[in-house]
C-alpha cells in the first residue's frame, strides 16, 4: 500500500505528548486552531491535512479508510513517533478508529467527534464523489455541506467564520474530495472497535443533521471502557462551534 506523504504543522513544546489531528472530509489543518492555540501550551499538537486535502498530495481515487489510516502511520514513523495520541473529526475520527484497532501499539488515548463506525447506504456518497468531479469543482457541493456543519444561530451570528470554512471547503481538490468520498462510502470499521485497548473519548454534536448522536452512541457502546459527551447547540464541526467545551473535554481525557 503506498503512501501520502501528509503536510503537517507541529506547536508547542518538542518534549511534550504528541496529539495528532484529522479533521473533517474537506477542511484543511487550519479547522484545529480553536485546539492548537490553547492546548499547544501543554502538548505537542501536529495538525495534518489528509491525502487530498490542503497541501497534501492528491493522488487518484478512490481512497480507502485504510489508505488513510497508514498515511498516518507513515507520518508517525517520520516524525519518530512510537506512541501518540489521536483526535478525530467525521472522517478524522474514522481514520482513527482504524487505527487504534488495526495498530493499537502506536495510538496513547484517541478523542473520536462527530463520526461512525459505519453508514450502510452507500450511494449518496458515490453520488457526491460524481458530482464534485463532473462539475470540476467541490463549489457544487459547498453550500449544502457548510450548512450542515454549524447550526443556523450560531452561523447567523458567526458570518465571517462560516465564509471562512466554506470558502476551504470549495478549495479543497476535486480528486481528494471525491476519493475521500468514495473512502466513506465503504467504511465499516466495526470490527475494529472491540480490539481498540487505548483510553477513548466520543464527542457527540446534539444537533449534528450529518452524523447525529446515535452514530456515536454506537461507538462509544461498542468501545470497552470509552466514555461518551453529548455537546449541546452543536452542529457537525463541535470544535469551531463550542471550542472551549471541546478544549476541556479533550484536555480532561488526556490527563493534562
Amino acid at each position: 500500500m503506498k503512501t501520502v506523504p501528509l503536510h503537517h504543522e507541529s506547536a508547542g513544546r518538542l518534549d511534550a505528548p504528541p496529539l495528532l489531528l484529522g479533521g473533517s472530509l474537506g477542511t484543511t489543518l487550519a479547522m484545529w486552531e480553536p485546539q492548537v492555540h490553547v492546548l499547544s501550551g501543554r502538548l505537542r499538537m501536529i495538525p495534518f491535512d489528509h491525502r487530498g486535502h490542503g497541501a497534501s498530495p492528491a493522488p487518484v481515487g478512490p481512497y480507502t479508510i485504510a489508505e488513510l489510516g497508514q498515511d498516518v502511520i507513515a507520518l508517525m514513523d517520520r516524525l519518530r513517533f512510537d506512541r501518540a495520541s489521536y483526535c478525530g473529526l467525521s472522517i478524522g475520527g474514522m481514520v482513527g478508529q482504524w487505527l487504534a484497532g488495526n495498530h493499537p501499539e502506536r495510538i496513547d488515548k484517541l478523542v473520536l467527534i462527530a463520526t461512525s463506525a459505519y453508514l450502510g447506504d452507500p450511494a449518496p456518497w458515490i453520488e457526491r464523489a460524481g458530482m464534485v468531479r463532473s462539475a470540476g469543482t467541490v463549489e457544487v457541493v459547498a453550500d449544502t455541506v457548510v450548512s450542515r456543519w454549524f447550526t443556523p444561530p450560531w452561523a447567523h451570528a458567526h458570518g465571517h467564520t462560516v465564509r471562512t470554512y466554506r470558502d476551504m471547503l470549495a478549495a479543497t481538490s476535486v480528486e481528494g474530495y471525491a476519493g475521500c468520498c468514495e473512502a466513506i462510502s465503504a467504511l465499516d470499521v466495526r470490527p475494529e472497535l472491540a480490539r481498540i485497548t487505548a483510553p477513548t473519548l466520543v464527542i457527540s454534536g446534539a444537533e449534528d443533521p450529518s452524523l447525529p448522536p446515535p452514530h456515536q452512541q454506537a461507538i462509544a457502546d461498542a468501545i470497552p471502557g470509552a466514555r461518551l459527551e453529548t455537546i449541546a447547540g452543536a452542529a457537525h464541526l463541535p470544535s469551531v462551534q463550542h471550542p472551549a467545551r471541546v478544549n476541556q473535554l479533550i484536555f480532561d481525557h488526556l490527563g493534562l
